[in-house]
């Protein structure tokens, strides 16, 4: 049996791991499955699952069904960043939704856009999503500009259903304590880079900018080690300071703030 890799369908993905699960599908067909290792099985899984739903729209869909309308309600949509956040702990007695899944791309999160935002008619949508596609190391990996892109069509859709588009700085990283080079693929300079257009875009359109980039960088441009003990996701120091930095920008928006 012959595998080949067409670079355009890897956009969005690691492509170490859409690799290594072509390698233990390539095991699985030779009859070979007692040589995988859990975590090949697990990878080959996940792989296939997002072949098979790229937005991952399976994620929120029951629990969306099952939501009752409220005008107030805000939904935080993004990746890892956001999924691993407790809202409720957060923003105690608000009806604030959390719609983030772990390693999501802008192109996942705007497949799935209408779905876990537009659907829920909430007054507001949080977005806070980039840091992966600029970690994206597939063959045809994802731009800046493609990033760009997918925010503005967000936004595009956001005003369309009457949400107000909220966006959130990407926040910075560091490699205090491990042993990746965490800021050689998403580098300081990208981060501002996009964080400097989202501003400019928010300013432009009159949309709202919520900066957790300057309330968490060091001098050095690094995420200040004590807001996050692998240096990407926040930890519950990390995120005490983007919920305050959410709550005064939120509170600039009169339907969510209520």
């Amino acid at each position: 049996m012959r595998f080949t890799l067409n670079p355009e369908n890897l956009r969005g993905f690691g492509g170490s791991l859409v690799i290594a699960s072509v390698i233990c599908a390539a095991f699985v067909a030779g009859g070979a499955l007692d040589r995988l290792q859990r975590p090949g099985e697990l990878l080959a899984k996940r792989e296939a699952a997002l072949f098979q739903d790229f937005g991952q729209l399976g994620k929120y869909r029951a629990a969306n069904l099952a939501l009752t309308p409220d005008p107030h309600r805000v939904v935080f949509l993004g990746d890892s960043i956001t999924y691993f956040w407790d809202l409720e702990t957060s923003f105690p007695g608000k009806p604030y939704l959390n719609r983030g899944i772990a390693a999501q791309t802008t192109s996942q999160m705007l497949v799935r856009f209408r779905q876990d935002v537009v659907d829920l008619r909430p007054a507001s949508t949080v977005i806070l999503a980039g840091t992966n596609d600029l970690g994206d190391t597939s063959a045809v990996p994802t731009s800046i500009s493609d990033i760009e892109r997918n925010l503005q069509t967000m936004a595009e859709l956001a005003d369309t259903h009457h949400v107000r588009p909220v966006f959130a700085s990407l926040l910075p990283v560091h490699n205090y304590k491990s042993r990746a080079p965490i800021s050689a693929i998403r580098t300081p300079k990208n981060i501002l880079v996009v964080n400097a257009w989202l501003k400019s875009y928010c300013a432009l359109h009159g949309y709202i900018y919520v900066d957790y980039h300057t309330a968490m960088v060091s001098p050095d441009g690094m995420m200040r080690l004590e807001f996050s003990d692998d240096g990407i996701h926040p930890n519950a120091a990390g995120h005490q300071i983007m919920a305050a930095v959410a709550k005064e920008a939120l509170e600039k928006a009169p339907a969510a703030a209520q």
